[in-house]
């Protein structure tokens, strides 16, 4: 789960992280009236949306007088950033900036902790200088045992800065950021930037926050801060009918049992030269309605031409696949071509169900997917 940047200073300001005076508005009335009387002039108007490139796109804009501040809080409020509309904006003081830097916190799969990362370089794409220049990037691990260390938190803090005291102030961030990240389930923690001001004072400028949906249950306080407008409205629905999904661009629609086969089903796919169409995994123990449910949400994406099922039958029963595959052919008139392997539990009552359906079988996920991809052409 995301939260919007205010939502996640909010969280900052709990867990004592420094951030700018701000307050978030709905209409132009509360941007002037914000100014007026809480922030003042001048000021920072951010556009509030889940996606990167804001600054880019028009959607961050400095006003330096009433008059830009009413002009750019009516163009901000009424723009699409990516494709999504901005309905609420951030009006921030105006810092007077000395240096940025970058702040950020990830599970790595790899090593299997956690990975604090730090850079001199503040307010870019990270994941640009990760590419082009990794070493320009320190990285510090906590043990999952023992966590952050605060000699591992002041390394970060002389990695950024030369002075003791601002260096003994970023490690103090950090461990505060560490343990925001540990107590709330946090699976993305990043100050991008985080400033030193030209009265020296360290400052959280921007924030991202997301949040391990498996550990919402723990905090509804944090679940409350979900902007349902900002989710794509099928995969919110697949949530609440217990399954995973994911929109993507391409025009292969795949309906998996388990994460690890949806992610193999997705990287054939690719590999064969075919582009998957989504992410969509049913989980175990699928009953027919739930794989109808499951096709319903991926017929929806009218880029899908074809149907790949690849059904690994253990405590998923493939014949419940099949009954569920049967009653979405003859409720959803689906006419997308349909491609099974279904292997395991039951495969051959689920042969039996299917035989006047229509469908194409394999015997393998390797054919599955190039069988896909020869009907596309």
């Amino acid at each position: 789960m995301k939260v919007h940047e205010y939502q996640a200073k909010e969280i900052f300001k709990k867990y004592g992280i420094p951030t700018p005076k701000e307050k978030m508005c709905q209409n132009i009335d509360e941007v002037i009236i914000a100014a007026a009387k809480e922030i003042g002039i001048p000021c920072v108007i951010k556009a509030q949306v889940m996606v990167g490139g804001r600054g880019k796109a028009g959607g961050i804009k400095v006003a330096k007088n009433e008059n830009e501040l009413k002009d750019y809080a009516e163009k901000i409020l009424g723009m699409e950033i990516k494709g999504i509309p901005v309905k609420k904006v951030l009006v921030s003081e105006a810092v007077s900036i000395a240096s940025e830097a970058y702040l950020g916190i990830i599970n790595d799969r790899t090593t299997k902790k956690t990975v604090m990362m730090a850079c001199k370089e503040g307010g870019v794409e990270i994941e640009e200088i990760a590419k082009q220049r990794p070493e320009a990037i320190y990285k510090v691990y906590a043990d999952p045992l023992v966590g952050l260390m605060s000699h591992k938190a002041r390394e970060i803090g002389l990695f950024l800065y030369k002075e003791p005291k601002r260096a003994f102030e970023c490690a103090s961030i950090t461990e505060k950021l560490y343990k925001l990240f540990i107590e709330l389930d946090s699976s993305l923690a990043e100050i991008n930037p985080l400033v030193v001001d030209t009265s020296g004072k360290l400052i959280a400028l921007d924030a991202k926050l997301n949040f391990d949906d498996n550990g919402l249950y723990r905090h509804p306080d944090v679940e409350s801060m979900r902007d349902r407008e900002s989710e794509d409205e099928n995969e919110l629905l697949a949530r609440e009918q217990d399954l995973s999904y994911v929109k993507l661009s391409g025009n292969i629609g795949c309906v998996v049992n388990g994460a690890g086969l949806a992610m193999a089903t997705m990287d054939l796919v690719k590999h064969f030269g075919g582009e998957p169409a989504n992410f969509l995994d049913i989980g175990g123990s699928s009953s027919p309605e739930k794989v109808k449910n499951a096709l319903e949400i991926l017929l929806k994406d009218k880029n899908v031409k074809v149907i790949f099922f690849n059904i690994f039958g253990g405590i998923t029963r493939c014949d419940d696949v099949a009954n569920g595959i049967l009653q979405a052919k003859k409720d959803l008139n689906i006419k997308q071509p349909i491609i099974a392997r279904l292997t395991g539990t039951n495969e051959d009552k689920a042969m039996e169900i299917l035989k006047e359906a229509g469908l194409i079988f394999t015997q393998t996920m390797d054919q599955g997917a190039k069988k896909a991809i020869e009907l596309l052409k």
